[in-house]
């Protein structure tokens, strides 16, 4: 399968996850990723600071509190998809057509958020055009990170039709 890529280079996207990566060979994992899809597009995560002093706070207002944060980092006409469980699933081949799909659609930035621990605030789920799922099954936010930083790259292999992804 090969597709062309061309115009990707004028949508951005922009993979907004709350907390640092704690594990430093995840960290390592992941900014390798990140690093080859710059290869491909522009491709930026950024790391909305954690909540300090959560303990006081139900689950609810945590969620609210990450929301306001989230907020501050979008911008007007961005794309905003969320990676949540209750979204949608994609092989890779079908994720890389999607991001093709996408350039024709989206002007500038494709953002795709992981949240906190327990999800997203109401506001935030408004503000999404889409939600993806990585898998039914539970990884840690952590772990999402890398395997989305992968698929991102993993795609874009695909759509250029180099030998990474086998099938």
């Amino acid at each position: 399968m090969h597709f062309t890529i061309t115009s990707l280079y004028d949508m951005k996207i922009q993979f907004i996850v709350v907390g640092k990566t704690t594990d430093r060979h995840l960290n390592t994992l992941i900014g390798e990723y990140v690093e080859r899809t710059k290869h491909y597009l522009p491709f930026e995560m950024e790391v909305v600071p954690e909540l300090k002093n959560t303990k006081t706070l139900t689950a609810e207002q945590q969620k609210e509190r990450e929301g306001e944060l989230l907020r501050k980092t979008l911008k007007e006409g961005d794309h905003i998809v969320l990676l949540d469980e209750g979204g949608k699933e994609f092989r890779s081949t079908e994720f890389a057509e999607y991001l093709q799909k996408k350039q024709h659609q989206v002007a500038r930035r494709l953002v795709f958020i992981v949240g906190g621990p327990y999800g997203f605030s109401p506001d935030i789920y408004a503000l999404a055009k889409e939600k993806i799922s990585l898998s039914r099954m539970t990884f840690s936010h952590q772990m999402v990170r890398l395997f989305f930083a992968e698929q991102v790259y993993r795609a874009m292999t695909i759509l250029r039709g180099e030998p990474y992804h086998h099938e």
